[in-house]
């Protein structure tokens, strides 16, 4: 017997959400992911953060922590259409996971904290999901909570997110007594009186009614400057039908001019099914976003059953049953046991089984068609950022970006006989989060674990003793610092003359070096040739940057850390009618640019992250004096809810056991959460 989510083939594309649901941590997206769950029938009992019962965070680290870790896809069923539903982390060690998920969605739900409005990790993904034009709706959650306002939620939208809220409903009450919330679409009131288990509709209460008369016509208004066929009815009537309105506040979602703000408590069960409403009525279906492009030919492929099939591998693990591998199908139907190209690796693979994922739980089905997000078993060299394809029409689309590690500790077991097992089960860590590095430092020979935080590293090694059962110690973490140029040279010559039998290798190089612009920090390296007449022809050229990028990998003069925040200049060479080649002008780049570093003055960068700590007020004092002693920058304070809220830029060697001395500074009721910024002179 078929379930309602194995008929989604039957679904044309259009009743089909793909969807993310982003927040910085601790604003409850896992809570709202559960309840969404319990109102679709999905599940039959509301799952708790703070009990480790919830679907989404079934890790054992996940649940011990309190916090989302892996981004865990989920599906269900709601008014005819089918929600693909990702889960994201909040947490900014985590970022790398939001990036991979946001790649392959159609739309997402940002959740907001109605004390906190937006905070630094909520900033981040806004903007990740800006990079990858991905559609928005916004739910500001806990609205239950002492403090909790909607309009300072929204105004903080306004003003640090920069779309244009569209606030498509009005709070029943407040803090404790919000009961419910006014549609100002349809203008009926929705309320949970029984513990959130059903929603009653009911006509707006008389104590509200001017008021929801006056922001619906604030709507009205912020929806015909934006969009001209409601203006022209808005014109005509003076009014605007709900009809008229819906299909205008989905056209502006979907073009990004304005963003849907909708409120609720997911803890207490209220607002849920107004959010998945809103999901179905304004977020996108695979059918109304632009076809994917080839990056190579520029090839474009629609989101259609019948194309040849095309899909982007968006994430790996590794399960007791076998290696599952996470898909995003954009074109075409994939069916049990068939052959896949994987234009990454240039070779077939056969798909052995395709999985419909429920978090950890996997349902067998036997075909996947254009808009579906599923799992396939079989699959042994895709990685996340693979394209797989028709074997007869190749297409390679553009991967996930991945993140550079800035901390790094080293890794050694404890018994010399597990060496072996460590590097395998490294690899397999690598495999499943692209954002870790493993290296062999060459002065020590350790092992050498890097990733994008404390945190990150942390999971990771608890990682490698539970799942891998290897008793291991980590070092004190150390930061990725960098050099670059304060103050360049010009006219620097070196030749690369080698004569030892046979053709030999000729190449001569002039090259300038100075800063970015932009001042000290700024990373990046820019290569451009000045050269006339022929002297270095253009693959010479390209050879002699490709040594230069060679050379800033290799390390600078002051402690070979990479190289970063230059610009080269190649402005004359020569070259020999017989011994010059590209490798002969790719060495000349790279020993060029190390001896033109070694007349430059360096300058040592190192990591730095905007730090926001919530504290009473009573502990401010305490708090600055410590923050000055780990040589912070304060930016900014502010006061939100009787707690004051510092704003700094911390070195992030600086921040290794901050959250235990700040936990002993205030008692245990201070917060903080960090975001990198980039680099600093050290």
């Amino acid at each position: 017997m078929r379930t309602a989510l194995d008929r989604h083939l039957t679904h044309p594309l259009t009743a089909v959400r793909n969807l993310g649901i982003l927040a910085h941590v601790d604003a409850g997206k896992t809570t709202v992911t559960e309840r969404i769950l319990y109102a679709t029938g999905t599940t039959h009992k509301r799952g708790e953060v703070h009990d480790g019962t919830t679907v989404t965070d079934f890790d054992p680290q996940e649940r011990d922590r309190g916090i989302t870790i892996f981004a865990a896809a989920v599906s269900c069923a709601w008014d005819g259409h089918r929600v693909n539903l990702i889960d994201t982390p909040g947490h900014v060690d985590f970022a790398d996971e939001v990036e991979r998920s946001l790649r392959v969605l159609d739309g997402a739900v940002a959740v907001f904290d109605a004390v906190a409005g937006v905070e630094p990790q909520s900033e981040s993904v806004w903007r990740q999901a800006d990079r990858h034009g991905v559609p928005r709706i916004a739910f500001v959650n806990k609205m239950d909570r002492a403090g909790a306002d909607l309009d300072a939620a929204v105004a903080s939208i306004r003003a640090r997110l920069h779309p244009t809220p569209l606030v498509v409903q009005l709070p029943l009450g407040a803090e404790d007594a919000f009961t419910g919330v006014v549609d100002l679409v349809r203008m009926r009131a929705l309320t949970w009186p029984d513990g959130g288990e059903s929603v009653n509709e009911g006509p707006v209460p008389d104590a509200v009614l001017d008021e929801a008369r006056r922001r619906r016509r604030t709507l009205e208004e912020a929806v015909a400057e934006r969009h001209p066929a409601a203006l022209e009815e808005f014109c005509d009537r003076e009014t605007l039908s709900a009809r008229t309105l819906s299909t205008a506040l989905r056209d502006l979602t979907i073009s990004g001019d304005g963003v849907v703000v909708l409120c609720g408590s997911a803890y207490r069960n209220r607002g849920i099914e107004p959010l998945l409403d809103a999901v179905v009525a304004y977020l996108p279906s695979p059918a109304d976003r632009r076809p994917v492009r080839g990056t190579q030919d520029g090839q474009e492929r629609p989101a259609d059953p019948a194309a040849p099939f095309t899909a982007l591998a968006f994430k790996v693990t590794a399960t007791a049953t076998g290696r599952l591998t996470y898909l995003r199908v954009y074109a075409g139907t994939l069916e049990k046991g068939d052959t896949v190209w994987d234009a990454t690796a240039r070779r077939t693979e056969r798909v052995g089984r395709i999985l419909r994922v429920q978090a950890d739980r996997h349902a067998a089905v036997e075909r996947a068609g254009a808009g579906d997000i599923v799992a396939v078993v079989g699959l042994k060299t895709a990685r996340a950022g693979t394209t797989l394809c028709a074997p007869g029409a190749p297409i390679v689309l553009e991967p996930p970006g991945a993140a550079e590690p800035v901390v790094s500790v080293a890794v050694e077991v404890r018994r010399g006989t597990d060496t072996e097992r460590l590097s395998a089960a490294l690899a397999r860590l690598v495999e499943e989060d692209p954002s870790l590095v493993v290296r062999t430092d060459p002065e020590t020979g350790q092992t050498v674990l890097s990733g994008m935080g404390e945190l990150h590293l942390e999971v990771a090694a608890e990682k490698l003793r539970r799942a891998h059962g290897l008793e291991i110690t980590t070092g004190r973490p150390r930061v990725s610092h960098r050099e670059t140029v304060s103050r360049g040279v010009t006219g620097v010559v070196f030749r690369h003359v080698k004569q030892d039998g046979g053709a030999g290798q000729f190449a001569h190089v002039v090259l300038d070096v100075e800063p970015l612009p932009g001042g000290p920090g700024t990373t990046g390296f820019a290569f451009a040739s000045t050269v006339v007449g022929g002297r270095v022809p253009q693959e010479y050229v390209r050879a002699v940057e490709a040594g230069c990028r060679d050379a800033l990998a290799e390390g600078g003069p002051l402690a070979g850390h990479p190289v970063t925040g230059l610009r080269v200049t190649l402005t004359d060479g020569s070259t020999h009618v017989k011994d010059s080649s590209e490798m002969a002008f790719r060495t000349a780049g790279r020993l060029g640019l190390r001896e033109a570093l070694r007349g430059c003055a360096m300058l040592l960068l190192e990591p730095v992250a905007e730090v926001t700590v919530t504290v009473p007020e009573d502990a401010v004092g305490a708090v600055l004096g410590d923050l000055a002693a780990r040589r912070a920058r304060v930016t900014g304070s502010d006061t939100r809810g009787g707690a004051a809220v510092v704003t700094a830029t911390v070195p992030l060697a600086e921040l290794f056991g901050y959250a235990t001395r700040l936990r002993s500074r205030t008692q245990g009721r201070g917060t903080f959460t960090t975001r990198p910024t980039g680099y600093a002179p050290a």
